[in-house]
């Protein structure tokens, strides 16, 4: 499968540097905790502002027979090296109001000096130092390469934090980290490259020179540090350190380090002598410096500490979707020659998602004895034989073609087919993003308008790669070719449920289409609400079967659809008044309904009005439009003591029934054109549209509601499912 140049770009980086990122990834992780372990010392000083100069070089001449150096710590932490009158020299951490000693600086920890050497020069000097900032400059391209892939990805840079698509745990949260830590990457890796820089002298020179200030020599003398007017005014949180002058010698002076520039300061007036300003090279060296070792904000070295496990991750997760990607599009062992198969399968793929669909519907035409060619879109050419052309294809950033697509357009018309062929084109998007199935839908425009195509079915659109939706099409394919399908289904892996006992309260009898309720009560307290899903496991199988459940109280109703081979249903019904079962709940949240929300429209068809009777009933002051299609009144009355219940309690209810076997025989989708001013305010105030039933019933709403969409308001289905206004657990 062709491969865009952005993510190759991204995945030849991140290979070539994958070894170096590993080690610098692992060693941040620990030097990023030396800052946190070391401020948890507990010796940071608070209100340096409100602390002279003066105060604690009294307080350190008044408790130590000499004093060599102050220095102020990023972390807040003050740092004096001094002799004791024992004439021992050390270097302490003080109180400076005091100068009471209030710990020893200890040697840095072995697994931290280790980590250090390791991080900066991976114990080969200046070969090991080069190679460390190349690295860095990697890290900044490869974070570079992510960011235009996920803008790719989300529809463009506005919507870089837009809702992610529900995807397998690698790719999904590659995506959802590398939002949360593109910055403190990007901040790692450019202060890497900048102090490697300055160990190789490939900055500016930063040398400082001293500019002498001529001062007259009537400057007042005092005989205190605490009288002196420099010391007096000068606080602490305005230093950086400090070397004492070795003797009281009026030549000897203060050498003292403030944030921007180095004075010397005579001990007895207080004069600055001379004076040097910092160079920007220097200044950003010491930000570089901050920002790279998170040293002196707890905060920041989390960020980094997380920033770092984060590569990790990428790394993993970055693999393991390239080694799925290759399992997804694996080439089939023995293709035909193009010009003797009947069918030709044409697929437009970036991620490997669409071609793994193609595959196994390749191999199931393959099973029916059918000879199938497949390949990428943009190798369409002649086919001598072909009759059927079948079209998978997704949707690329901003309503783009795949890679592997993106000629096809342009080929097009200047391929002459030496047959008339029917085709069927298949989009894969999700409407979680803009430009839902778009270049699936330019795709069937171009052959609508060209005389030798015919379409046998119309554009069919899989939202979020549903594999029951892609069945669905199967099957509807099959009638039409009359030919017997069956695609083979992706493995599932195994989950354990943590199970939970529930006791049956009541069971209603067959209604006329089979379907029946039952009522079950949680043996213990169990949070769930109306929306969510219970996994009931018939006798014999570990293999759940799910339904949708309605919170009634603080009972579960479920109502279900008995198939005469349906192990799932038949195990429900079979079921007596007492009976318990193992079940357990899956919260399923993205199907709830918004507590937000004055108004909701909730559209269903069959066993489809489950959750809504819960809903309907738990949220007694939404003004609620419920449009129910089943097939006769007979099979609707199931439901009518409950719906009577709620309408009783809440006269903002309305229930919109069809039926589509008697009377004027209308689906429910028909029923919303018809109230189609209900559902338009609904969605113009900010209200919830929900849909749960069928697939089938799903896209012929979805397609009603774009047309309306269409004609009266620019909101788009996409911006709809984003903002939480649009809602489908459809089957």
């Amino acid at each position: 499968m062709t491969i865009s140049i952005w993510r190759y770009s991204h995945f030849v980086l991140a290979l070539t540097s994958s070894l170096f990122l590993l080690i610098a990834s692992v060693t941040g992780v620990i030097l990023a905790v030396e800052p946190i372990a070391h401020q948890a010392k507990g010796y940071a000083v608070q209100d340096l502002d409100e602390v002279s100069l003066a105060t604690t070089i009294d307080a350190l001449k008044s408790n130590y027979d000499d004093v060599f150096a102050l220095e102020l710590e990023s972390s807040g932490f003050v740092k004096a090296s001094v002799l004791t009158i024992e004439m021992e020299t050390l270097d302490i951490y003080i109180d400076p109001n005091t100068g009471l000693q209030l710990g020893e600086v200890q040697e840095q920890p072995f697994i931290y000096s280790f980590a250090t050497n390791l991080h900066r020069s991976l114990f080969l000097k200046s070969i090991g130092r080069f190679f460390v900032g190349l690295i860095s400059l990697l890290l900044f391209l490869i974070a570079f390469t992510g960011l235009l892939l996920l803008a790719k990805r989300q529809g463009g840079f506005k919507r870089l934090f837009s809702k992610v698509q529900k995807d397998y745990f690698e790719l999904r949260y590659h995506v959802i980290l590398s939002r949360w830590f593109f910055i403190p990457i990007v901040i790692l890796a450019l202060t890497g490259v900048y102090l490697s820089a300055e160990k190789f002298e490939l900055l500016p020179d930063a040398t400082i020179t001293h500019q002498e200030i001529t001062n007259t020599d009537t400057a007042e003398r005092f005989e205190h540090i605490n009288d002196v007017p420099f010391f007096k005014e000068t606080t602490l949180d305005q230093i950086r350190k400090v070397e004492f002058p070795f003797s009281e010698d009026p030549e000897e002076y203060f050498q003292i380090a403030l944030k921007d520039k180095e004075i010397r300061v005579n001990q007895q007036t207080g004069q600055i002598v001379s004076e040097a300003d910092y160079p920007f090279v220097a200044l950003a060296s010491r930000l570089s410096w901050l920002l790279h070792t998170g040293e002196g904000s707890v905060f920041w070295s989390v960020i980094l500490l997380l920033a770092s496990a984060s590569i990790l991750f990428f790394m993993y997760s970055g693999f393991a979707m390239t080694l799925k990607r290759r399992k997804k599009v694996k080439a089939i062992s023995i293709m035909p020659d193009k010009d003797d198969c009947e069918f030709v399968i044409l697929v437009g793929s970036e991620t490997g998602t669409t071609f793994d669909f193609a595959r196994r519907l390749y191999n199931s035409l393959n099973a029916a004895g059918k000879k199938v060619y497949m390949t990428e879109l943009n190798n369409y050419s002649t086919f001598a034989k072909a009759k059927h052309i079948i079209i998978l294809t997704a949707t690329y950033g901003e309503g783009e073609p795949p890679t592997n697509a993106r000629k096809f357009e342009t080929i097009f018309p200047t391929i002459k087919q030496p047959n008339k062929i029917r085709y069927s084109i298949v989009g894969f998007g999700s409407l979680d993003y803009p430009d839902y199935c778009k270049f699936a839908i330019q795709v069937d425009s171009l052959l609508q308008i060209h005389r030798d195509f015919q379409a046998l079915m119309p554009l069919y659109k899989i939202n979020n790669a549903d594999f029951a939706d892609f069945e669905r099409w199967v099957e509807q394919l099959s009638k039409l070719l009359h030919i017997s399908l069956s695609v083979e289904k992706p493995k599932v892996k195994k989950r354990n449920y943590k199970k939970n006992t529930f006791k049956v309260v009541e069971r209603t009898e067959l209604n006329v289409d089979d379907t029946f309720l039952i009522r079950l009560k949680p043996k213990k307290k169990t949070s769930f609400t109306s929306g969510d899903l219970l996994s009931v496991f018939p006798e014999g199988t570990d293999i759940p079967r799910q339904y949708s459940i309605a919170r009634m109280g603080n009972n579960i109703l479920l109502s279900v659809k008995k198939h005469e081979f349906g192990k799932g249903s038949s195990y429900l019904h079979n079921l007596n008044k007492g009976d318990t079962i193992q079940a357990f709940i899956d919260i399923n949240p993205h199907f709830h309904f918004s507590k937000k929300s004055a108004s909701a429209v909730l559209i269903a068809n069959g066993t489809g009005i489950a959750p809504f009777l819960g809903m309907i009933a738990q949220n007694c002051n939404t003004t609620i439009n419920l449009f129910w299609g089943s097939r006769t009144v007979a099979s609707s009355a199931i439901y009518d003591d409950i719906l009577n219940g709620i309408i009783s309690k809440n006269q903002n209810n309305t229930i919109h029934k069809s039926f589509s076997r008697e009377g004027s025989k209308e689906y429910v989708q028909n029923l919303i054109i018809q109230q189609k001013d209900i559902v338009l305010k609904t969605v113009q105030e900010g209200g919830v549209v929900m849909i749960c039933g069928s697939l089938a019933m799903q896209h012929d709403v979805l397609d009603m509601l774009e047309n309306l969409r269409s004609e009266y308001t620019k909101i788009g289905l996409d911006e709809l499912q984003h903002n939480g206004q649009l809602k489908m657990d459809c089957y």
